[in-house]
């Protein structure tokens, strides 16, 4: 493997990193817009990951976040590549796969990880809960730029977690609410001033800035 390889991969998973499923996410979508076709995107989130940290130690979350990246690597291996997308979250990217097929793809892998896990830590082995929630999109079907896609495979992940976890989930059209009174003028002329300059919507940066926001509290 080349050192550039090297510089590519996440060190604990062996997978890639977040600035090559940036990268790839940028050059596929680039290569659809000019000659058509779709990528589809999941994102696999590990359930009650923090209360698997806090429980058994972050030697078993490595553990178990090392277990999720091979298994996912070994059975999209024909689909498209692995990627660690942040802390417990992994990501994939299936060029020229319809959502449909990318649904099934993800319902089968989840369907074969299970919902435990045996692993090893300082020599002693633990049968743990462990189920992944998953959440589906394509581009450009599912929005416009990859940044709406993304948003839209976090709420599906959101919504698989809120409608009991381990189970994958589609996008969804959306209704948007119109700006209220919750911020304050000189956050909104902040919003403004930045959405010009990133050439995005104001409503992108919010809904970025809230799916932040609920990652961090794990919910």
């Amino acid at each position: 493997m080349s050192k550039n390889m090297q510089k590519n991969l996440d060190k604990l998973t062996g997978v890639f990193n977040y600035q090559s499923f940036q990268d790839s996410f940028e050059e596929g979508a680039g290569k659809v817009d000019k000659e058509g076709g779709c990528i589809s995107l999941a994102l696999i989130d590990i359930d009650f990951f923090k209360k698997l940290n806090d429980e058994h130690g972050h030697l078993a979350g490595d553990e178990v976040l090392k277990i999720v990246a091979k298994h996912m690597g070994e059975s999209l291996s024909e689909l498209g590549d692995v990627y660690r997308y942040g802390g417990d979250e992994f990501a994939t990217l299936m060029h020229n796969v319809e959502k449909e097929q990318a649904f099934l793809a993800m319902e089968r892998s989840r369907t074969a990880f299970g919902d435990e896990q045996e692993i090893t830590v300082d020599g002693k082995t633990l049968k743990i809960p462990v189920s992944l929630s998953i959440g589906v999109t394509t581009y450009p079907d599912d929005g416009g730029n990859r940044q709406q896609v993304i948003r839209k495979a976090s709420d599906a992940v959101f919504r698989a977690k809120a409608d009991g976890r381990n189970k994958v989930c589609l996008a969804r059209e959306e209704r948007m609410v119109t700006k209220t009174s919750h911020y304050t003028q000189g956050q909104l002329e902040r919003i403004a001033q930045l959405a010009k300059r990133e050439g995005v919507g104001e409503a992108i940066l919010l809904r970025e800035a809230l799916d932040d926001l609920l990652r961090k509290y794990t919910l």
